[in-house]
């Protein structure tokens, strides 16, 4: 079997997966969110923080919950890294200084997961388990808890409530992401991920000293990883690492994983507005988006320039050979169009075209299907735009699910399309023109551009993956890195929850033969359409000067 029938193979098995788990999944979700009984660990939750989970909350209230509850998440787990030497479980790892902490902390808490660090030596058990992991579940959660707060703004009518974020937060956590984690995790290990406690070991003998390997509980973390896009690799090698990823059937696994909730929330969006042909609109969007981008890695990636290439079958530098170019290209497309960060070969050594096509997949927003929640909300936003622009061709009030697009809606979607390229050009601009920065690159010219670019797109979007040429573990890359995680996640979700709180105060208007039918192909086409032109506007002069400009000199 040639190594693009394998690549294509697997493709198909992959979307086969997906579409099994589409219905139930969805289906389930929407269920944990409209359901009006607590279990009983849920109602321990609520009384250790003091909510009322009846309790209907406006936007801003919602917003406030949100914010009150990130801000906590940040300050203990960088206090629990600035105290890891004095920790139990810490295998002798020192404390982490304070502008990493202050990075990693802000990373997994928005669920970007940058990691500016060796995991397998710097960090000890109790921080993964206690603290990073932890937050690949809330920080998950609280995505998903906007992006349903969105959904009610569509479906409610007359009324400025939302529902209660600590009871979104909390069912999101205990009815879908803890269960569905600990049976990826009992899968993981039969894979021959490991799961232990166990400390430092010596392995043989080699040039220089003998080979050191640390255990850890990675499999419970890598579900949690993978299924909540988050990213964050207990091993620096992420999932290129044999303890984490180690064969092609675990590697198939984990794509599906990212790509479960994000693709399967289309369906949930459905249920709760009372239209499922809306959620189908939205999931045909995202898949013709990200099976594009797909088929256009594995073209760039198989191209063979060269006598290397063809000799090795594509492009397999910086790949691992049990996955091959195929399944490496999926995974990369998958990890960068949704907020995962995640990787099992090395993005910086990808074709200068394959390159490119990583940072495009996050410079769209990541909404295809995006991260959990995150990816609904967004390409939500850009629904709204679209049908707008479809209103202003036609010469009627734009309506999407019976809710007028005014000027109102329209300023908060454009201030949230607009927040992110801002800071992903701005921070690139300043790292280009400061004397300092650029001697992070290992590379010059194109692709040390390209390093940067990638860096704060990841940063900004919340995605946590690297180019990993660039050392970005100094106090100017931690700052600013740090920065645009902070504003790339809770800047757009404040304008999400006021959309919302908007949406949610109208009355539905009837639909008429006028109506724009946004369930219907035609609008599908222009949504894609939408999402390539703004994007392409956007970021155009800066792909030029990176991934474009080596993809075509090479």
């Amino acid at each position: 079997m040639g190594p693009v029938l394998a690549g294509v193979l697997q493709l198909l098995a992959l979307v086969a997966a997906l579409a099994l788990a589409y219905v139930p999944a969805g289906t389930y979700m929407a269920r944990v969110y409209s359901s009006k009984r607590h279990l009983r660990v849920e109602r321990w939750a609520y009384r250790a923080v003091g909510a009322d989970p009846d309790r209907q909350m406006t936007w801003t209230a919602y917003l406030r919950g949100v914010l009150a509850f990130s801000v906590v998440g940040v300050l203990f787990l960088y206090l629990l890294m600035r105290l890891q030497g004095v920790l139990p479980g810490s295998l002798g790892f020192a404390s982490v200084g304070p502008a990493q902490s202050f990075n990693t902390a802000v990373s997994f808490v928005t669920n970007t997961n940058w990691q500016s660090y060796y995991g397998e030596q710097t960090m000890g058990h109790v921080v993964q388990t206690a603290g990073l992991a932890v937050q690949n579940f809330l920080s998950a959660a609280v995505g998903m808890a906007v992006a349903v707060a969105l959904v009610r703004g569509f479906a409610c009518s007359r009324t400025g409530d939302l529902g209660n974020f600590w009871a979104d937060l909390v069912r999101g956590t205990v009815r879908i992401l803890v269960p569905a984690a600990a049976i990826a995790a009992v899968v993981l290990v039969a894979c021959g991920v490991i799961q232990n406690f166990s400390g430092i070991h010596e392995v043989g003998q080699f040039t220089g000293g003998p080979q050191q390997w640390n255990g850890g509980a990675v499999a419970s973390q890598e579900a949690i990883k993978e299924l909540g896009t988050n990213g964050g690799g207990y091993f620096n090698a992420n999932s290129a690492h044999p303890f984490e990823n180690p064969t092609p059937f675990s590697d198939l696994f984990e794509i599906f994983l990212i790509l479960l909730i994000p693709f399967s929330l289309t369906r949930t969006f459905g249920v709760l507005v009372g239209n499922v042909r809306q959620g189908h609109a939205i999931l045909a969007t995202m898949f013709t988006i990200w099976l594009g981008f797909v088929a256009l890695m594995m073209w760039t990636e198989f191209a063979h320039h060269g006598p290397a290439l063809q000799a090795a079958g594509g492009a397999m530098e910086g790949k691992e050979v049990r996955f091959g170019v195929g399944a490496s290209s999926v995974f990369a497309v998958s990890t960068t169009l949704t907020s995962t960060g995640a990787v099992d070969s090395f993005h910086s050594s990808f074709t200068g075209l394959g390159g490119g096509l990583t940072m495009l997949s996050m410079m769209l927003g990541e909404i295809a299907p995006g991260g959990t929640g995150s990816g609904l909300y967004g390409m939500l936003i850009l629904a709204v735009i679209a049908v707008f622009v479809a209103g202003l061709m036609v010469g009627r009030t734009p309506e999407y699910l019976g809710k007028k697009i005014g000027a109102r809606e329209m300023k908060l979607a454009a201030c949230y399309i607009l927040i992110t390229p801002a800071l992903v050009l701005i921070l690139t601009a300043a790292s280009v023109a400061l004397p300092t920065p650029p001697h992070s690159t290992l590379n010059p010219g194109a692709h040390g551009f390209s390093e940067i670019l990638y860096a704060f797109t990841s940063a900004a979007n919340n995605n946590g993956s690297a180019f990993a040429g660039l050392n970005a573990n100094t106090d100017w890359f931690n700052t600013t890195t740090a920065l645009a995680m902070l504003l790339g996640r809770f800047l757009p979700m404040v304008f999400v929850l006021a959309l919302a709180g908007s949406l949610a105060g109208q009355r539905p208007v009837p639909v008429t033969a006028g109506t724009l039918r946004t369930e219907k192909p035609l609008f599908t086409g222009l949504l894609v359409g939408a999402v390539l032109i703004i994007t392409g506007l956007t970021y155009f002069p800066a792909l030029a000067l990176g991934p474009l400009a080596e993809g075509l000199a090479s």
